[in-house]
């Protein structure tokens, strides 16, 4: 009895060892093209496992020692690189170059928003240069009288204190040039076409999820091109969970 569990023991253990020696663990890190920002959400692919690199672009996946692996980003996929051909297995760092192409959001950018934003803001000015008036010192004022140090306040500053009508009318006025133009920003980059290429939703069903998503400008303002569109099929998986 004691032979018999010896050697079935014995068995499990070999088992075990070949399983482990067909089989090997690679990990490292995917960055852009400049090498310097991790990239998360990658998927690794190999032809019996997958994963997802992290915030920081790190990634672990273990595969067969004859397979090959490969990366994969918004639906477009790196060439195969052949396990056996990989020289240090824990450090297997690659780079992708996200281009307009992959991104199409970069593609149908053009200078006019830049330049209309401009325009209106020089349009504007008063209204986008509007600040609450208060003591402030007068330009035309010289400092330096007879008798010494002389200082003058801007009379226009203390009158315009106590118009407190006019004033509420320019803060007005400003928050809502402020709020049109952000919102002009959003539909600049949040574009319909960007969001069908990520989620492949259409009519109904892609205003609705656009709706649902669309992020607000101090988050925008916050992301690249690659980050929005992590941003938005994360959003997209949230979603179709029923989130």
């Amino acid at each position: 009895m004691q032979k018999r569990t010896a050697a079935f023991i014995f068995f499990i253990f070999i088992f075990i060892a070949n399983l482990n020696a067909q089989s090997v663990s690679i990990s490292g890190n995917v960055y852009d093209i400049s090498g310097r920002r991790p990239i998360e959400s990658v998927i690794v692919y190999s032809s019996a496992n997958r994963a997802i690199t992290d915030s920081l672009g790190h990634y672990q996946i273990l595969v067969k020692a004859k397979d090959s692996l490969w990366f994969s980003l918004f639906g477009k996929h790196t060439q195969k690189y052949t396990i056996d051909t990989i020289e240090d297995l824990q450090h297997f760092n690659i780079m992708i170059h996200v281009t307009g192409y992959d991104l199409p959001e970069v593609r149908v950018r053009n200078s006019y928003y830049k330049l209309d934003s401009m325009q209106n803001r020089a349009d504007y000015a008063k209204f986008f240069n509007y600040s609450a008036p208060g003591l402030k010192l007068s330009n035309n004022q010289n400092l330096l009288g007879p008798n010494g140090l002389t200082i003058g306040f801007d009379l226009d500053e203390i009158i315009n204190m106590f118009r407190v009508k006019r004033n509420r009318n320019l803060q007005f006025l400003q928050n809502r040039l402020i709020s049109q133009e952000q919102d002009k920003y959003i539909n600049y980059r949040f574009t319909k076409r960007f969001v069908q290429k990520l989620t492949q939703l259409e009519g109904a069903e892609l205003d609705k999820f656009m709706e649902y998503c669309r992020p607000d400008y101090a988050v925008l303002a916050l992301l690249n091109d690659l980050e929005l569109g992590l941003f938005i099929q994360k959003r997209f998986a949230i979603y179709k969970k029923g989130g």
